[in-house]
């Protein structure tokens, strides 16, 4: 029972931060950005991130996807204002890991509430679906053509 109430409430965080997105819109300076397609699905992700004094000082989305894509994005650019471009990589291999469900032992609270998506790893279909603006943060931060980090993640996505 008290497993029920607790996957409730983190159902309704994640219909709270689809239907009411943090960070959503456009930056009026980015120093990043990029565009990511899910196919699979039509998820459409453009992620702008603005670095400055070797920090993340802002981050925006805009786009339009499925729940758990844009639930996915609003709960990372919550984690990763204020940390700087290798923090937030870290969090990227964190949140991979966590999503496909490779090592049982991470430490989650890095992701803030993004770390409720742990879930999604039971969905194999759903993996893209949460691992988009994640993908595209690294992509955006590293200049990664898609290979590196994103390989990483699109490897598991089959």
């Amino acid at each position: 029972m008290a497993l029920s109430k607790l996957d409730n409430l983190y159902r309704q965080v994640i219909l709270d931060h689809s239907a009411h997105p943090h960070h959503h819109g456009h930056l009026q300076q980015a120093t990043n950005e990029i565009e990511l397609r899910n196919p699979t699905c039509g998820d459409v992700l453009q992620l702008e991130v603005a670095v400055a004094d070797g920090k993340i000082s802002d981050v925006a989305f805009s786009g339009d996807g499925c729940t758990i894509s844009q639930a996915s994005a609003s709960m990372m650019t919550d984690a990763v204002i204020g940390k700087t471009p290798a923090e937030a990589e870290q969090m990227v291999q964190v949140f991979s890991e966590m999503i496909i469900g490779d090592k049982p032992n991470l430490d989650l609270t890095v992701l803030g509430d993004a770390s409720i998506l742990e879930g999604v790893a039971k969905f194999p279909a759903r993996i893209k679906c949460a691992t988009l603006a994640w993908k595209a943060l690294n992509n955006a931060l590293t200049g990664d053509d898609g290979k590196g980090m994103a390989h990483l993640l699109s490897s598991h996505e089959e």
